[in-house]
């Protein structure tokens, strides 16, 4: 292990400022004989740097270049059990002791016992104790990672340590993930103290600094303040008056905590107004209680977001370039069963996407009521009244409306192709699966498996094509696609059926597929006479649902669930286009 664990020499412009080297860093860490000078010190490092960075020989011999040391605990490190001997070991100690006091209080708190107003009480008290631990973390994550920061090679913090980054190292120290540390050094760097040519300077957010070492403004409210005004404030991305940037920072802040935050000292005092007179002198301090109310981290982050569009004075649109280069859309790895979208789009395209979901979604939340015709079929039994159970969410409902608009764009002629083909999902499974109806298949590009019943569902719409493999999985030959309904098929079944079968579903017959009434499996025919059309979602669940289908003559019927129509009578679906001409005859 590195014998200088001191990392406070190497400073960076703007970087946070470091500790005062600890000499018992410099010597107390075993190092092999060959890694650098026998009395622990580092001159000719030095030295070299120097003369490398002067323009040294290239005839020079260069340095062997030093190992990386291997991670161990650094509470095993000589120089780590020196410090906690000492005077800061005290201070460590009384944190650790605090901590023990506080688990044996929460641990004698039966909290499922405990009344309404004392569990409101608690969630305050906890919510309150916990912030001053959570400012450490993200003031210790800062400076290890300034310590620990790429530039400095194996000067750095990490690499002494044995670790690749300091990323690594954090995760290390704290077993937490790398998006919290991550999460957390961002915070750091923009609420900690800055060196600039050797001048300490104050946070580049002095008042959110300050509200979050005092405990009243959690890291969540204090991050939303910094996302939305960074880029405004000094060498941000966009240009704005910095005076009118401090008062942003200072009434978000004020709306947070409920008090007033500024510079202490002569003169100093409330605007009561979301900002500071700045007659202070003195460090950035509490001031006094706000006028005004306080709001969550949720209602900070609406009006951060408005504090940010009010900073700029053009408006938004000098700055939609810079915006709109960054709208994306990409996947996460999967999670639960499911792969993450992520990104984030311009407000246009969010208008066009919210209009398109509202769209479909309102067709079922406006109240229906019969016509005589419809109260006349509800009597005879053809229709079944009221609407129809729907227990997707609205997330799971616009996830479904927008599989549909782009299954539409995917069947669409004008779509462009991939070499000479249309966008296709191809899936491979087994053939002794798919006879078995037990197994998984996979998609071309998606590392994930997919279910049987997926599969099913997707070849009782798309049909298949047997691969036929040697042994040694060499391509002997491909079959004939077989149980897909031809686009002459598709187009007679959707004249027919209009849309999904399913009573109450207005999913359109573009985003609709076409269900084989009596499975191919078990005997049925890729015919007119066996397929209707089902939204993907009612032909997800078809089998689990609870609805029937039959066909009668070359037309279908539908059976409800005991739930929806206790006389489980068959009907005809509500949106079949030909039960009747659609002009009479006088």
């Amino acid at each position: 292990m590195d014998e200088d664990l001191a990392g406070g020499s190497t400073e960076a412009a703007g970087s946070t400022p470091a500790a005062p080297a600890s000499a018992d860093w410099n010597t107390s860490l075993a190092v092999p004989a060959s890694a650098g000078p026998a009395d622990g010190s580092f001159a000719g490092r030095g030295s070299e740097t120097r003369e490398r960075l002067m323009g040294a020989s290239a005839d020079a011999p260069r340095p062997p270049k030093k190992p990386r040391p291997q991670w161990q605990d650094p509470a095993d490190l000589p120089a780590v059990q020196k410090v906690l001997a000492g005077p800061f070991g005290e201070k460590l100690r009384a944190v650790e002791a605090a901590t023990r006091t506080t688990q044996a209080v929460l641990a004698s708190i039966d909290v499922e016992g405990l009344s309404d107003a004392e569990v409101v009480a608690l969630t305050q008290v906890v919510e309150r104790a916990g912030r001053p631990v959570d400012a450490a973390r993200v003031r210790t994550a800062a400076v290890v990672g300034d310590r620990s920061r790429p530039g400095l090679g194996n000067e750095s913090l990490a690499w002494r340590l044995g670790a690749p980054h300091q990323n690594d190292l954090l995760t290390r120290l704290t077993g937490a993930t790398i998006a919290e540390m991550k999460r957390r050094m961002l915070l750091g760097d923009k609420t900690g103290p800055r060196v600039v040519g050797g001048t300490v300077l104050e946070p580049v957010f002095p008042l959110v600094a300050a509200a979050l070492t005092a405990g009243e403004l959690g890291v969540d409210a204090a991050a939303i303040i910094v996302n939305e005004l960074a880029d405004y404030k000094v060498h941000g991305r966009f240009d704005a008056d910095q005076d009118r940037v401090d008062e942003a920072e200072a009434g978000l802040v004020e709306r947070a905590t409920g008090s007033i935050y500024g510079h202490t000292g002569d003169g100093a005092g409330a605007s009561g107004g979301g900002g500071v007179d700045g007659a202070g002198t003195g460090p950035i301090g509490r001031l006094g209680d706000s006028e005004g109310f306080s709001y969550t981290a949720e209602e900070i982050r609406e009006l951060a977001a408005r504090s940010r569009a009010l900073l700029n004075p053009d408006g938004a649109a000098p700055n939609e370039p810079v915006l709109e280069a960054k709208s994306s859309i990409t996947f996460g790895e999967k999670r639960d069963g499911l792969y993450p979208l992520r990104g984030g789009v311009t407000p246009d395209l969010k208008g066009i996407m919210q209009n398109l979901f509202n769209t479909y979604q309102s067709a079922r939340s406006a109240p229906k009521f019969p016509s005589a015709e419809e109260q006349q079929r509800i009597e005879a039994g053809e229709l079944i009244p009221g609407e129809m159970l729907d227990e997707r969410t609205g997330g799971q409902k616009r996830a479904d409306i927008l599989r549909g608009i782009l299954t539409q764009v995917a069947q669409d002629p004008r779509t462009p192709t991939m070499g000479g083909m249309p966008p296709t999902v191809m899936v491979h499974v087994n053939a002794e699966d798919l006879i078995r109806g037990a197994g998984l298949g996979w998609i071309d590009g998606v590392d994930a498996p997919i279910s049987m019943r997926t599969i099913n569902q997707m070849v009782d719409n798309g049909g298949m094509q047997p691969v036929y493999l040697a042994k040694n999985g060499a391509v002997l030959g491909l079959g004939q696609k077989v149980r897909r309904f031809t686009p002459a098929q598709r187009k007679a079944i959707t004249a027919r059926d209009g849309g999904c079968v399913i009573p109450g579903c207005c999913a359109p017959a573009q985003w609709a597929e076409v269900h084989h009434v009596v499975p191919w499996g078990r005997g049925g025919k890729t015919d007119v006479s066996n397929g209707v059309l089902l939204c993907w979602f009612h032909h997800h669940t078809i089998e689990t649902s609870g609805w029937e289908i039959r066909m009668v003559n070359g037309m279908p019927q539908v059976k409800a669930p005991p739930w929806i129509d206790p006389s489980r009578k068959w009907r005809k679906p509500e949106r079949h286009r030909a039960s009747g001409p659609s002009t009479k005859s006088s």
